[in-house]
């Protein structure tokens, strides 16, 4: 098994006026393929600015970022913009859908910096439907869905263009609890049976359960890197 993520001695600093703020302290972590890992932590403990760090969305203030093989540390913001295109599939808590559009428009949007087709868009997005079980959906704006549907509709979106890495920032924290567990069983399903690395960022101890691995931060410090009861 090859590594997904490999991560050494990564710090990251913020400037806020004359003080300095050290969120990520020496962090070296690494994710193997077809990994679901579940980084938990409290308020504070820089859980979302390493996922965001992995995801190409931040960069460190000092140490190696390795995704899919690339240092992504190394590259400027267009070479990385087009990185992220190819090899990260964004969850957030908040679904980001574009209501305006059917649940088949909004899962195509990522192929619009693909060369693909129209027709080639349209029958990706239809696959992934129908993956996270919403082909009768496809037609229906955000609006028109649960909360649970939403998710599943971004999670959908996030796959279309089948990445090497999905990256989900809190994906249950808007959801009750019965859409939560139709989520991380979804989430689950796509690692063991379609391979897929996932790192997910999760307050809640249940929802770290679907994991196989489970990492803790504290003050920006790796704590633990133990196995999750699955």
């Amino acid at each position: 098994m090859s590594a997904a993520v490999e991560i050494a001695n990564l710090s990251k600093v913020y400037q806020r006026g004359q003080q300095k703020v050290e969120v990520l302290h020496h962090v070296t972590l690494t994710v193997e393929s077809g990994e679901f890992v579940a980084l938990m932590g409290p308020s504070g403990s820089g859980k979302t600015t390493l996922l965001n760090i992995i995801g190409g969305l931040d960069s460190p203030t000092e140490g190696s970022v390795t995704v899919a093989g690339e240092r992504i540390d190394a590259l400027g913001q267009g070479a990385l913009a087009r990185w992220r295109a190819r090899h990260i599939g964004f969850v957030f808590q908040f679904y980001n859908l574009l209501p305006m559009l059917s649940a088949q428009r909004n899962v195509e949007l990522p192929l619009l910096l693909t060369k693909l087709k129209g027709r080639e868009r349209r029958r990706n997005a239809s696959v992934a439907l129908q993956l996270v079980g919403l082909s009768d959906r496809a037609a229906h704006k955000p609006g028109e869905l649960s909360g649970g549907q939403q998710q599943r509709v971004a999670i959908a979106r996030a796959i279309v263009s089948d990445p090497t890495l999905l990256v989900c920032d809190e994906p249950t924290g808007d959801l009750d609890r019965q859409s939560a567990e139709e989520v991380l069983t979804l989430l689950q399903r796509l690692n063991r049976e379609h391979g897929k690395t996932i790192i997910m960022v999760t307050h809640d101890p249940k929802a770290a359960g679907y994991a196989g691995r489970l990492v803790q931060l504290d003050k920006g410090t790796l704590v633990t890197g133990a196995a999750a009861a699955a």
